[in-house]
């Protein structure tokens, strides 16, 4: 009796062999589905966790500890609180680099947008070897940044530079500018050079953006009478809101933590003129070796970026609502 039913499970009416139950069919596809996304997310998962979340997290802890050069020896770096902090604010130099990495910033980002802006709408209209000048653009963005600093310090030379050369030429010029040594100019010396070296990532990001802006707009707008400057902040600026976001957070972040182009320019001098809060962490962390006070400046930092992203983010959200 208990042969024929279990006979009778595993045939059908017409005593072939019975389908299988869809619900274990079902079950391996998924599982297995699983398990590859599980292996294209683990490495990358620990890639970031080693190589953004270890450092971070690191340098977070840093910021509490008296971390010096002995510390690599005795392994001992004691908890001070926010000693570090206030040793890193009451210092006379965080005062001028807390001003230089507001004006460096803004005056940075201003150029670097709006010139930007500038070439995407000059290249959103075809002509002749477009695609050339597009690519030739990029070169100052793919030269390394020691390399672009090396060649406009020379430039900038006082004595020999090119552009002090060719101002002498001038009749109305009298002088040679002191560029990267005069306490009133080299902070906006190294503004320019910065301005020059993120023009072509605003431009590129931007001129993706008006590609996207449909054509009809600008036909349906043409017939309202919305043409030139008017169609610009009618049709383009609307539409263009969301990459001039991410531009302007990149930008800023980007900017605020931009180290290599001044050290190679001006180190930081003269006289603290060109000393931003990352330049402060990196004379505290790898000339005076006090690591400790280093990363709580970077940790400043940190906050200063993530402050700005929030709060920016928070208005652009109310205008969009608006």
């Amino acid at each position: 009796m208990a042969e024929s039913r279990s006979v009778a499970t595993a045939t059908g009416p017409s005593g072939g062999l019975a389908p299988p139950r869809p619900g274990r069919r079902r079950r391996r596809p998924v599982a297995r589905h699983r398990v590859v996304q599980a292996a294209f997310l683990v490495p990358a998962i620990v890639y970031m966790l080693l190589f953004f979340g270890y450092p971070v997290v690191k340098n977070l802890v840093m910021g509490f500890q008296e971390y010096t050069t002995r510390t690599f020896y005795t392994g001992e770096a004691p908890w001070v609180g926010l000693a570090n902090y206030a040793t890193a604010i009451s210092d006379p130099v965080f005062d001028r680099a807390l001003l230089n990495t507001g004006l460096f910033t803004v005056g940075s980002i201003a150029g670097q947008f709006t010139i930007g802006l500038l070439i995407a709408l000059f290249f959103h209209k075809r002509f002749l070897l477009s695609g050339v000048l597009r690519s030739l653009l990029l070169l100052p963005w793919l030269i390394p940044m020691i390399a672009a600093s090396a060649v406009w310090r020379w430039i900038l030379d006082t004595d020999n530079g090119v552009l002090n050369r060719t101002l002498g030429l001038l009749p109305f010029v009298d002088g040679r500018p002191a560029w990267l040594t005069s306490t009133s100019l080299a902070l906006v010396a190294v503004i320019v050079v910065n301005i020059w070296l993120g023009i072509p990532f605003n431009a590129t990001i931007l001129y993706g953006g008006l590609q996207e802006i449909p054509e009809e707009l600008y036909e349906a707008g043409s017939l309202d009478g919305a043409t030139g400057a008017r169609a610009f902040w009618c049709i383009t600026w609307p539409q263009l809101r969301g990459v001039v976001t991410v531009v302007l957070v990149l930008g800023v972040v980007y900017t605020l933590k931009v180290l290599d182009v001044i050290l190679g320019l001006t180190n930081g001098g003269p006289a603290n003129a060109t000393q931003t809060i990352s330049t402060f962490s990196y004379h505290m962390s790898f000339r005076e070796f006090d690591f400790g006070v280093g990363a709580a400046l970077g940790n400043i930092l940190v906050v200063i970026s993530l402050v700005f992203a929030v709060v920016y983010l928070r208005v652009n959200r109310r205008a969009v609502d608006e």
